[in-house]
């Protein structure tokens, strides 16, 4: 169901729930909303004064305003009015270690004193190859910044292996901002074209249209959809770069068989085949989606998680393409790449901290609060379902389960999710703005802390329910 129109049970399950009622709590939730963060008002009228909209990303941005954080340990994390939270949105799925970890703190103060940044490689860059080899198969790795250069350097290196320009992307995902793959992220439902023929939607202002011609976007978890698509423009194509698992418009995992087929089309077609793992790589298994979905890409990105919170990023690559890499064909640069404080960062997170225990906690964890919210959706009878694996979790409000963006957009409550949003956010629940985002574990969170967002949870149905 879905594809671009809505379920028949749609119209019936969301005449139940009481609009007035919806904009009512919604009404009283913001103005405490308001009444709670004044601090954080004043800090944005400052803010505004030298930043777009008072934030250093637009990502960060917030009606009324943002809510600015002071510090975080832990699992809990404090704003400038003084609020604490438990903290479930982890810098956007960065920190699954905790806030302030001693251990990766240690391993980046101890570098400190031996120097912090020499444009030349040390050890450390090799340290964190050899494990990144160890955990997700790839044999060769290079560094960068973030993971928009990882997913930049990616789009390079599919164009100078294969001699073409066009780059497939999926519907609704985000892979940074460079200029290659700001198409398609989140077009209206009237602007996608057919299913076998999208249209590229540039996402914002800034787009050469010369750039947008050359990435084409296709539908996840439909390899139909993409074997027409190849045996169209196959030829013209250089890589499809995507998350092996949604994780832009809340979590959509891939149906069963589909990664392989893609797999298969993507090498009958010549075409390299990138798993954006930004978001998967270290939190939903020791080997990211790679390892737990057992299909192999060309290439790999890494960022956030892997470097324990701080900037850097990373490309995993087959042999071939790093002969590329390493005759010239194509240039990876980057002054900053294997900076010595990142590598000790992201060593101590990968070799010390997100050890095999770490992701059983994860897992277990996860699969409380999963468990905790669907039952509580089941009680109250709501038009919701929640998905999750490893660190990453949410409550989808949709009356039936997603496999795409197109049913993202044409099933998804924006109403409620908001509500629930200000629900978790007034009752000490740090969560990502937005509809479409989930929650990010860390190995710092406890019990309480998932007693304490489940509870913030069953107010927001209790009182939408009454």
């Amino acid at each position: 169901m879905g594809r671009g129109t809505r379920h028949p049970l749609y119209a019936s399950i969301m005449n139940q729930v009481d609009r007035k009622r919806v904009a009512a709590l919604t009404e009283a939730q913001q103005e405490r909303f308001r009444n709670r963060t004044g601090q954080s008002a004043k800090t944005f009228e400052r803010a505004v004064k030298v930043m777009p909209n008072g934030v250093p990303s637009s990502f960060q941005e917030n009606d009324p305003w943002p809510i600015y954080i002071e510090r975080g340990k832990g699992s809990r994390v404090w704003d400038v009015d003084g609020n604490e939270y438990a903290d479930f949105h982890n810098g956007f799925g960065v920190m699954c270690i905790g806030h302030a970890n001693p251990t990766v703190g240690a391993a980046v103060k101890a570098r400190i004193d031996e120097g912090t940044h020499f444009a030349a490689p040390t050890d450390g860059s090799i340290a964190v190859a050899e494990e990144l080899v160890r955990r997700f198969g790839l044999p060769q790795w290079r560094f960068n910044n973030s993971g928009t250069e990882a997913t930049m350097d990616a789009v390079h290196l599919a164009r100078g292996a294969t001699g073409r320009d066009t780059i497939l992307k999926i519907e609704g995902s985000y892979h940074g901002h460079h200029d290659a793959v700001m198409v398609s992220v989140y077009p209206p439902l009237e602007a996608l074209g057919a299913r076998d023929d999208p249209i590229s939607v540039p996402y914002g202002g800034g787009i050469p249209n010369a750039v947008r011609e050359l990435t084409r976007a296709v539908p996840f978890n439909d390899a139909d959809a993409l074997q027409s698509v190849l045996e169209k423009i196959g030829e013209q194509v250089a890589g499809l770069i995507m998350e092996p698992a949604m994780m832009n418009i809340n979590i959509i995992p891939p149906r069963e068989g589909y990664l392989e087929r893609v797999r298969e089309l993507t090498a009958e077609h010549g075409v390299k085949l990138i798993f954006d793992e930004v978001k998967t790589g270290a939190t939903i298994s020791p080997g990211g989606a790679t390892a737990r979905f057992g299909v192999v890409p060309d290439m790999i990105t890494l960022a956030k998680a892997s470097c324990g919170g701080y900037p850097g990023g990373a490309i995993g690559m087959s042999e071939e393409l790093a002969a590329i890499v390493a005759d010239g064909t194509v240039k990876q640069y980057g002054t900053f790449n294997g900076n010595p404080l990142v590598m000790a960062a992201a060593e101590a997170t990968l070799t010390e901290v997100l050890t095999d225990d770490a992701y059983e906690h994860f897992e277990a964890t996860n699969r409380r609060l999963l468990d905790g919210c669907q039952t509580i959706v089941d009680s109250y009878a709501l038009p919701a379902y929640t998905e999750g694996m490893g660190a990453k979790g949410c409550v989808i409000f949709s009356p039936t389960r997603m496999y795409e963006y197109r049913d993202y957009l044409s099933d998804v409550d924006e109403e409620l999710s908001t509500l629930a949003w200000l629900y978790h956010m007034n009752h000490g629940i740090f969560m990502t703005p937005g509809v479409e985002e989930e929650w990010t574990l860390s190995i710092a969170h406890t019990d309480e802390d998932l007693q304490r967002y489940l509870d913030a949870f069953e107010a927001f149905a209790r009182d939408l329910t009454a």
